[in-house]
């Protein structure tokens, strides 16, 4: 996989493999399985476009984790070394409702830290 660059964040080109699955653990909790796996065989396909960091938190209407979380710490060190994160999957509940983010808010969190204008590489569907 190749890397793409924005701004300070180093994105890789395509999401981790084990991100599907750790998101259709997620969805299995909010969805039926069949409803779950469905949704990541669609994320699988859609591409990767950038979103910012402060408007998928509003669109999430979820809280910003503290800088103590040992995966957000864990992704901040990441991002120091200049090491690519993984895109963030994310699924539209309804239209003008939210984005669910099956993946990615720890990495979310980290980057929103070090800038709330950075643009995250991410799939929506």
């Amino acid at each position: 996989m190749g890397n793409k660059k924005s701004k300070d964040v180093i994105w890789l080109s395509d999401v981790e493999r084990h991100d599907y699955a750790s998101a259709e653990s997620y969805l299995t909790l909010l969805f039926p399985a069949d409803q779950a796996r469905d949704m990541v065989s669609r994320l699988r396909k859609a591409k990767v476009g950038p979103y910012k960091a402060k408007d998928i938190f509003r669109a999430s209407r979820l809280p910003l984790l503290a800088a103590t979380n040992s995966h957000v710490k864990k992704d901040r060190a990441r991002m120091r070394r200049g090491e690519g994160l993984s895109p963030l999957l994310l699924v539209r509940v309804r239209r003008g409702s939210r984005a669910e983010i099956a993946d990615g808010y720890h990495r979310l969190c980290a980057v929103y830290m070090s800038n709330e204008d950075a643009m995250i590489h991410c799939k929506i569907i």
